[in-house]
């Protein structure tokens, strides 16, 4: 067995695809192939299923997984103690719902370049179900995810409460709802609403809260940046997390606001997820440590803050 077998097989997890990884390890696609199947045929298992759509890992692939991260942590370990000077950069990938990340997310990641210059972090903009299947299959280092309080937090994660927030309704500054100190249901059936596709949390909290009964659907947007950027035009109202709106660029420059909605008390939840493992990859534990600690400042801004 050989380490770049075993770099090899995690390039092809994270990537979800054999012609992806090839093309970043800059191999051909059948030696990458070819290097897999050794590994599998030594090994005794197969690691990946094979589809037209791509690879992912197999139910034994992702038993091995953490195994295989764990060695190839050592070997980082081993090279450091040895002051190797140009060993591999290691890349973390962060899944993201849209509603939770801009004014945590930009800090975060700004934190952690300044600590880790030869680290590349690549975050993937995804729906919930979506991050917790690639963290499930080690594509995903973390996953940054809304829950309604209440809603059962899956326990094959290891999950930590970033944000706590309300849900608020953005709008811009010279919109009629903006002089109201709440916005009312009454006046959410009655605006142009931007709604986030189904499979959103906040999609499921506005349905939620109209009952049943029909709004002005204008439109229909995958994701609160495209969302917030609809209502900076004068398009409609939408409705997310004030965390997601409060120190967001759009904000900051006076191009949109936000007020919470009249009578609901329903609390939105910014978690930060893991699969549980025994071996973390010591950069996404740190860049875990930096979300965290990041929170924990946001949080303390956001309690002070008012629309």
């Amino acid at each position: 067995m050989r380490t770049e077998q075993l770099e090899y097989i995690a390039a092809v997890t994270r990537l979800g695809s054999l012609r992806r990884a090839a093309e970043e390890l800059r191999l051909s696609q059948p030696a990458l192939s070819e290097t897999v199947r050794n590994l599998e045929r030594e090994l005794g298992v197969e690691l990946l299923e094979r589809k037209r759509t791509g690879a992912t890992m197999s139910a034994a692939g992702r038993e091995l997984l953490p195994y295989v991260l764990g060695v190839l942590e050592a070997v980082d370990r081993l090279r450091a103690a040895a002051g190797e000077q140009h060993r591999i950069s290691r890349m973390v990938r962060v899944g993201t719902v849209n509603a939770a990340t801009v004014p945590l997310l930009i800090p975060v990641v700004r934190a952690f370049r300044a600590a880790h210059p030869l680290t590349q972090v690549e975050v993937v903009g995804a729906q919930q179900s979506d991050i917790h299947r690639a963290l499930s299959e080690g594509g995903f280092d973390l996953g940054l995810v809304n829950h309604l309080e209440g809603d059962d937090i899956p326990a094959d994660f290891e999950s930590t409460e970033l944000l706590r927030g309300r849900p608020v309704v953005c709008v811009r500054p010279d919109s009629p709802l903006a002089s109201h100190p709440a916005v009312t249901v009454e006046d959410l059936l009655t605006a142009p609403l931007i709604a986030m596709r189904t499979g959103y949390v906040m999609h499921r909290y506005v349905h939620r809260l109209l009952g049943g009964r029909a709004a002005s659907f204008s439109y229909s947007t995958d994701g609160a940046e495209m969302g917030k950027l609809m209502v900076a035009e004068g398009l409609g109202v939408t409705v997310l997390p004030d965390f997601s709106v409060s120190g967001d660029p759009l904000e900051r420059e006076g191009l949109i606001t936000y007020r919470p909605v009249a009578g609901d008390t329903t609390q939105v939840l910014l978690m930060l997820q893991r699969r549980k493992s025994g071996s973390v990859p010591p950069a996404a534990r740190d860049l875990h440590e930096v979300f965290v600690r990041t929170a924990r400042e946001l949080s303390g801004a956001l309690s002070g803050d008012g629309a």
